[in-house]
């Protein structure tokens, strides 16, 4: 048994230690070698995995969420990994440092520090698997957006507009064949390095561990060596802030050979393999194929569907919340999920947020080296990119704990309309309309508030002035149109064009 003691480091809050040992390097430690650490603060004590990585070297990596002097220790029946010591001085985070994302107030979330995440996610599936020079493209590219989550895939893709070899195997081939026993270490150390550059700028690694486009094997790997795999990545990727799991991109796809239960045991071991706690999805690819998102390991909703406005019904179904991560993309190519126009995503986008649910972003533009974004990110063509971030700005003035949707509970027609409202702050997004005076969700009081347009996609937003509400306008109750009383103390008068969304916040 070893009794090695390491010095004391000093690390942020939220932050990443890490530490490394060596032991044995022959055989197949991957399979043969396991080793944890206990971590403890006072009475508190977290149990970390600890991973191989080649070469004879492993490693610890911890995100301590407490400040504090901590103390471990390493276990192993492997005498080389057995009673190192050491301890680590966790102070206060500073800069950008909020900590990972959780959930927050039911269907929304926040940091760590408290601060609210309003989830702007992209969809770049094989962008680490490209050549270097590419993937330092879609990191500059990345860093113009407002983009603050992005889907990405551990395994390459294969798929029209992505049928290039990857940059790395993930696993070594050995006699013309794949060893899924056999982890290639230099694969995975290049995707520390694409997280952790991620994480730098702020963004969210929302990581798919299992997709059904495959021509390598992957998906072919057996029970055993599927369970190894999610705590394998479970040991080497818990410990950055910025990671989230998705356990699938489409697992209905997949459920021949990987059956529902074992979609539910992966979901078990990140619970049992990642102290973190890190956020937790898996995505559907049929329209009625959604896991049952009740289940209690699941975070938040992940699902593909084009009819944003059944939002609310996916928030009261599953009471999580909603990340409709495929409300199809802007491009131009031939596949229908692939050619919508930019004025449609960021409609979806608006009509999503608007009735309490997140969306995600893909851009699928037909390029004569099949150089899509949604598949290899590089660079962005379309126009959807500027006007979300620009309502990501719009959005952060104001949201602070979540957008709920003013829904069929308020007199307004809820299901033609989207609104929502968070504290004094309420949105009336008009979308496909474009009515010349407005009073519908307004407030039934005359106080005093301030009255802006936001228009979606002009990216401009203009003061607003109260108009007198107009009196006894006609209703329809079946087929009686009636007269009905003014919905709200005033109305606001519009411009006639679609996209429009107002702005009521009470002023202080």
């Amino acid at each position: 048994m070893s009794t090695t003691t390491t010095p004391t480091a000093t690390i942020e809050k939220w932050g990443m230690f890490e530490t490394e040992f060596t032991g044995p390097a022959t055989g197949n430690p991957y399979l043969d070698v396991s080793f944890d650490a206990i971590f403890r603060l006072k009475e508190r004590e977290v149990r970390v995995p600890g991973f191989y990585d080649g070469a004879g070297v492993y490693r610890l990596r911890f995100m301590p969420e407490t400040t504090g002097e901590w103390q471990f220790e390493t276990r192993s029946e492997t005498p080389e990994l057995n009673g190192h010591r050491g301890a680590l001085d966790v102070v206060a985070p500073t800069g950008t440092n909020k900590g990972p994302v959780r959930v927050k107030n039911q269907f929304h979330f926040a940091y760590a520090d408290g601060s609210p995440f309003l989830s702007f996610g992209t969809t770049c599936y094989a962008w680490t698997h490209q050549p270097l020079d590419e993937q330092a493209k879609t990191l500059q590219t990345l860093a113009k957006t407002g983009f603050n989550k992005i889907r990405m895939g551990v395994f390459p893709k294969d798929y029209p507009y992505n049928v290039n070899e990857p940059l790395h195997d993930i696993y070594h081939v050995v006699d013309g064949k794949r060893d899924f026993d056999q982890p290639n270490y230099e694969a995975f150390r290049h995707f520390d390095t694409q997280v952790a550059a991620l994480r730098d700028m702020g963004i969210e690694a929302d990581l798919i561990l299992f997709h059904p486009y495959d021509r390598w094997g992957y998906c072919d790997m057996d029970e055993a060596q599927d369970y190894r795999y999610v705590a394998y990545l479970a040991a080497r990727y818990g410990g950055f802030r910025n990671v989230w799991w998705a356990l699938a991109n489409e697992y209905d796809f997949l459920i021949d050979t990987k059956p529902m239960e074992r979609w539910d045991r992966f979901f078990q071991i990140l619970e049992e393999e990642d102290p973190a706690r890190h956020l937790k999805s898996i995505h559907n690819g049929a329209a009625d194929a959604n896991y049952d998102h009740r289940k209690p390991w699941v975070t938040h909703t992940c699902i593909q569907n084009w009819d944003v406005k059944r939002t609310q019904e996916w928030r009261d179904t599953w009471g999580k919340p909603v990340i409709n991560d495929e409300p199809e993309y802007e491009g131009d190519i031939i596949q229908c999920w692939g050619n919508i126009t930019a004025q449609e995503l960021v409609h979806r986008f608006w009509t999503t947020m608007m009735r309490g649910g997140y969306a995600g972003h893909g851009e699928t533009y037909s390029h004569p080296d099949d150089l899509i974004w949604w598949a290899k990110g590089g660079v962005l063509h379309g126009e959807a990119w500027k006007r979300l971030k620009f309502m990501r700005a719009v959005l952060e003035e104001d949201v602070r704990g979540g957008l709920e949707p003013l829904g069929p509970q308020a007199q307004w027609p809820w299901h033609r309309v989207s609104g929502a409202q968070d504290g004094d702050v309420r949105y009336i997004y008009l979308g496909e309309h474009q009515p010349v005076i407005w009073t519908l969700g307004l407030p039934e009081e005359d106080g005093d508030y301030e009255l802006d347009l936001i228009d979606t996609w002009e990216m401009s937003v203009t003061p607003l002035a109260k108009q007198t509400a107009p009196q006894n306008h006609p209703v329809r109750h079946g087929e009686i149109i009636r007269p009905r009383k003014p919905d709200a103390a005033f109305g606001v008068a519009l411009p006639r064009k679609p996209g429009l969304c107002i702005r009521c916040r009470r002023k202080a």
